[in-house]
């Protein structure tokens, strides 16, 4: 694991610290988790503008095609895959 330093504004330090309370993480935990939350929500911004392909996406956010398409769900984002298309590739054996 890699080590970054960096300046915060007093009132980011202090809402890390809020979320570190009441998480009963460490500042540490929850700043990583608010990186991986800030960067997933950047790859869904790109794929929603076009920027990005659902393979893309998924292998940016390194996760199956199919975890990408219910995050795309989750946050209400339209994916190109119709839901019956969706099952019929989980009825595929490998």
């Amino acid at each position: 694991m890699g080590v970054i330093s960096l300046r915060l504004e007093n009132a980011d330090l202090r809402r890390i610290d809020d979320l570190s309370s009441q998480e009963h993480k460490g500042r540490s935990a929850v700043a990583r988790e608010l990186i991986q939350q800030g960067l997933q929500f950047r790859m869904l911004k790109q794929y929603r503008e076009g920027k990005l392909s659902l393979g893309s996406l998924a292998k940016s956010l390194a996760i199956s095609v199919g975890d990408a398409i219910d995050m795309l769900a989750e946050f209400g984002i339209a994916s190109p895959v119709e839901y019956g298309d969706y099952l019929k590739g989980l009825d595929v054996k490998w």
